[in-house]
């Protein structure tokens, strides 16, 4: 599969050595310029590329820069990708240790349909309450007695179902989290966020979540 990843912090870096690993066609971008990938490329043979040029041909496009660096993606960055093609949404709204007030999501607008809104295109909601190291050695072969199971939220079925398939490939079980709208269930703050539990524990904790961001993620 042809993959494109925007954004090389923890999260894309491990996205783009596991991918390939799995023999996907990676164009990793990040917001410095490709000149800054050639020790991640020349580990992994991923193609480093600009922002511009990551979602070229490509049938998953991973955004995953800081939330506030959203607005900030060069317009038209999703031009050139494959028909159908997903985008995942890693990102996270951390506005007193990062990314400052979004009022939308003061407002109670979950955080990927912001990102939504601020790229123009659907996305699928997963990883953002990942660790990265998990994403690098967390992965276990279906049928693992607790595989770990990750959340995945998004209106598109086809484009979600893509995105649990490339999950599973990674070595880890998926929850359906619902739509995006549903998307807050698995924001920083709730019990799933951060939670390694298998499937079971993922549905529990995603049915406990509350909609009221706790104090440590309001701005």
């Amino acid at each position: 599969m042809k993959i494109g990843i925007i954004g090389a912090g923890n999260i894309g870096g491990n996205l783009t050595r596991r991918l390939t690993a799995l023999g996907h066609e990676v164009s990793v971008a990040n917001s410095r310029g490709p000149q800054t990938l050639t020790a991640l490329a020349e580990e992994t043979g991923a193609k480093p590329v600009t922002a511009s040029e990551a979602a070229k041909g490509a049938q998953v496009v991973v955004v995953t820069v800081p939330l506030k660096a959203v607005p900030d993606l060069p317009a038209g960055f999703l031009d050139g990708a494959a028909e159908g093609f997903a985008v995942i949404d890693t990102g996270n709204y951390y506005p007193q240790q990062r990314d400052g007030r979004i009022d939308a999501i003061e407002d109670g607008l979950p955080e990927s349909r912001w990102t939504e809104q601020q790229i123009g295109h659907p996305v699928i909601k997963a990883f953002n309450g990942t660790y990265a190291q998990d994403i690098l050695d967390g992965g276990r072969p279906q049928g693992t007695p607790d595989r770990q199971a990750l959340p995945v939220a998004g209106d598109d079925p086809a484009a979600k179902q893509a995105v649990r398939d490339l999950i599973d490939e990674l070595g880890f079980d998926t929850v359906d989290s619902g739509g995006l709208d549903e998307s807050w269930r698995q924001q920083p703050g709730t019990p799933v966020y951060g939670n390694r539990g298998d499937v079971d524990a993922i549905v529990k904790a995603l049915s406990e979540a509350s909609p009221e961001r706790t104090a440590e993620f309001r701005a």
